[in-house]
């Protein structure tokens, strides 16, 4: 091969710089340090004599050259990774590694302990757990299996909708009137999710039925509103699975519809025929089928 043409490694380097604009970003696509991007882009520049970024203040932005080796890059990686995924696809034995990926709330509350029954059951498969409150690329084999709360699931995955998924509104006692339902919302604090959870219905519920209402805190994570309601600090939007068993915390209403999302389970149809993937869906869903009512909010 030319000396001067790009190998792989090359190319997804570039890719990653060009997906997330900034060298930082690139490093935690990759898994590796700052310098190595650095190190790596300016190497790639010089061996093949042009300039394939713009050095901005805020970030890296792409040259024409840039843009040609994206292009490039891009039908590389769909070309390698489908082979990937044909050849795992293929897979008709229980074992191996399957890459999981789900909300930090569901992940952490909802699955840990289904996966724990299911490893026990199936002790040849190693399952990864990706907190991950975006969405994973399936395409790009970024995750095998995910679980995911939403209204509308892509249409390049394949999976089942496993139930309702309710929400509403919680406070901890501390927060409320004797009667819980008889403080305005206006006079209550609340916790609401930040702008990296903007799928979430729950800020556009807010303003649109309680505009007078204070947002004293915001955060990326259901986990982290789950706790600083607990904690006393305000009024949250929380999953009923989440905070219908923890009994420091009280339902303001009866989930309202405006708040419902679904929960799905997806994969990538290069991937229906693996062997440890089908089990790992067909598992998941008997075992969440299990907790319906608690994830639909009729449990309280």
């Amino acid at each position: 091969m030319n000396a001067q043409t790009p190998g792989w490694d090359d190319l997804r380097m570039v890719l990653a710089v060009c997906r997330e604009g900034t060298l930082s970003g690139a490093a935690r696509l990759l898994g590796v340090n700052h310098s190595t991007v650095f190190r790596r882009v300016n190497a790639l520049e010089e061996k093949l004599g042009v300039r394939l970024f713009e050095r901005l203040p805020d970030g890296y932005a792409m040259t024409e050259a840039g843009e040609s080796v994206r292009v490039a890059a891009e039908r590389i990686e769909h070309e390698v990774l489908g082979l990937s995924r044909q050849l795992v696809g293929g897979d008709l034995n229980l074992q191996g590694t399957l890459r999981v990926t789900a909300p930090d709330a569901l992940a952490l509350k909802l699955l840990t302990p289904l996966l724990r029954r299911f490893a026990l059951r199936y002790p040849d498969i190693r399952v990864e757990l990706a907190l991950a409150n975006d969405y994973l690329n399936l395409t790009r084999r970024e995750a095998d299996v995910a679980v995911r709360a939403t209204n509308t699931p892509p249409e390049s995955a394949i999976g089942r909708r496993l139930c309702a998924l309710a929400t509403t509104i919680y406070a901890a006692p501390a927060c409320l009137a004797a009667d819980a339902k008889a403080l305005p919302p206006e006079r209550l604090d609340w916790l609401m999710p930040d702008d990296e959870l903007i799928l979430l219905p729950a800020s556009k519920w807010l303003k649109k039925n309680y505009p007078g209402a204070r947002v004293r805190y915001r955060s990326n994570s259901l986990l982290a509103l789950f706790e600083a309601a607990k904690c006393g600090l305000g009024a949250a939007p929380l999953p009923c699975f989440l905070a219908d068993p923890e009994t420091d915390l009280r339902r303001l209403m009866a989930p309202p519809q405006a708040l419902h999302s679904e929960l799905w389970l997806l994969s990538h149809p290069d991937l229906r025929r693996t062997a440890r993937v089908r089990v790992l869906m067909d598992f998941l869903a008997e075992a969440i089928e299990a907790q319906r009512d608690l994830i639909e909010g009729r449990d309280a």
